[in-house]
C-alpha cells in the first residue's frame, strides 16, 4: 500500500450541463447515445393550432347570446318610477339592492334579469314587470 494519504485521484464523467441542448439531426442523437447523454423527446404543436378542434368550432351553430332585460320591462320601470316620484336611489333602497342594480335594469342593460328583484320593483312600483300586460298595474288580490 502506498503511504501517501494526500494523493487521491478520482474518475467521473462530466458533469451535465445545466441547459439542455436542442438536437436536430440525426448524427448529432447518435453522438448523445454514445456519450450517455440523458435523451428527452417532446412532440411539440404547431402553435397551439388544432384543426379538429377548429373543425368543430367553426360548425357550431349554437346561439350564444345572453338574456337581457327587454325595453318594454325598461320603460315600464322608468315609468313607474316616474310617476310615484321615486329616484334610482328610492326605488334602490326600497327592495334593498344597489342603485346600479335598478340603472342597470331601467337601461336595459341587466344580464339574466333576476326574477326576485323584478318581483321586489313589481311590488314597490305596483305595476306588472313580468308575463304578459307589462306595464299595466297590479291588482289588489
Amino acid at each position: 500500500m502506498s503511504s501517501e494519504w494526500d494523493a487521491v485521484t478520482v474518475l467521473r464523467k462530466k458533469p451535465q450541463s445545466a441547459n439542455p441542448q436542442i438536437v436536430r439531426t440525426e448524427a448529432a442523437l447518435n453522438a448523445a447515445r454514445r456519450n450517455g447523454a440523458q435523451i428527452v423527446t417532446e412532440k411539440k404543436s404547431a402553435g397551439g393550432y388544432d384543426a379538429a378542434k377548429m373543425g368543430k368550432v367553426e360548425n357550431e351553430t349554437e346561439d350564444f347570446s345572453v338574456p337581457k332585460v327587454s325595453l318594454t320591462v325598461s320603460k315600464a320601470i322608468q315609468q313607474a318610477r316616474a310617476a310615484k316620484g321615486l329616484t334610482q336611489k328610492d326605488l334602490a333602497t326600497k327592495i334593498n339592492e344597489k342603485q346600479t342594480v335598478v340603472n342597470e335594469y331601467e337601461a336595459g342593460k341587466a344580464v339574466n334579469p333576476n326574477q326576485q328583484i323584478l318581483g321586489k320593483m313589481e311590488r314597490v312600483l305596483g305595476v306588472r314587470l313580468r308575463g304578459q300586460n307589462i306595464g299595466a298595474p297590479l291588482s289588489g288580490k
